[in-house]
């Protein structure tokens, strides 16, 4: 099934967050997402207060930057939550914006090898797994939860560069791509992370979520991009009615997404219209 969501930003303060939620849940919206952008809300606070006001919406983080965080500390936030929640947190971890993980001493050398070291330790965590590891970045000794969730969620990891995103592959359950991407870079991107993920020995799918801004109102139609994204044809801007837009995203279906994530154009400052948008392209998708 094409799978929908949408955005709730972080340029919104954070007592907007309660009547969006609401509205995206009364608006038949599956999923909301969530930033941990530097300096503004956190992620798990604010996903553990979503969940708590709505009664069936998933809520997915992405994402929360590693650098800033220990992976013993990201590992029981997770398993708080999905234990509170169960199956209604989708966790993502990504290498954050480096300049703001500069600003805060957190930057990384080598954002690859911290990313190899910390999500697979992330997931030995979260399995309820002792895990004793020595890394250049992540340091474990006998490191055991002791509330473990019951059914660890799938853990999706944000990449872009060839490099970064085969990784996502090898180590995560999926790879999340930002807004601007095309369908052509949504297909490029899931060969490589299938690459690292059959380079690991891995089976199964690998999900593949992809952040599109999209308006409902014309007033707010995002631009169109003056420059193509890593050599493609720049991302052809998405406006209209609902009906408008989930046709708009069959490419992204079709180039091997499983989620694709409604984001506002920074101009959308209505959040109940957006998501009540959002919410008739979930229920147009779901019916077809």
């Amino acid at each position: 099934m094409n799978r929908i969501g949408a955005i709730f930003t972080p340029y919104f303060p954070p007592e907007a967050l309660r009547d969006a939620a609401q509205a995206a849940e009364e608006s038949g919206v599956p999923e909301l997402w969530l930033w941990e952008d530097c300096f503004r809300e956190s992620a798990f606070a604010s996903a553990s207060a979503v969940l708590a006001w709505t009664a069936r919406m998933r809520v997915g983080i992405g994402v929360a930057p590693m650098p800033m965080r220990n992976v013993a500390l990201t590992a029981m936030e997770i398993a708080t939550v999905e234990r509170m929640f169960p199956g209604r947190l989708i966790p993502g971890v990504g290498h954050g914006v480096q300049s703001w993980m500069g600003q805060i001493g957190a930057r990384a050398a080598s954002p690859l090898t911290l990313m190899r070291e910390y999500v697979p330790a992330l997931r030995s965590l979260l399995s309820g797994a002792e895990t004793t590891t020595s890394g250049r970045y992540v340091s474990l000794d006998r490191v055991r939860l002791d509330w473990p969730p019951a059914d660890p969620p799938p853990l999706v990891v944000a990449g872009e560069g060839p490099k970064t995103v085969r990784l996502t592959g090898e180590v995560g359950d999926g790879t999340v791509l930002p807004a601007s991407s095309t369908p052509e870079r949504v297909s490029r991107t899931l060969a490589l992370a299938r690459e690292g993920r059959a380079a690991a020995g891995r089976t199964g799918a690998h999900e593949l979520v992809v952040f599109v801004e999209a308006a409902f109102d014309p007033r707010h139609a995002p631009p169109a991009p003056s420059e193509p994204t890593d050599g493609d044809a720049p991302a052809v801007p998405i406006a209209g009615a609902p009906e408008e837009v989930a046709a708009a995203l069959d490419p992204y279906f079709a180039a091997g997404a499983t989620r694709v994530i409604l984001q506002p154009p920074l101009a959308d400052r209505d959040i109940a219209g957006f998501m009540a948008g959002a919410g008739a392209v979930a229920t147009l998708l779901q019916n077809a």
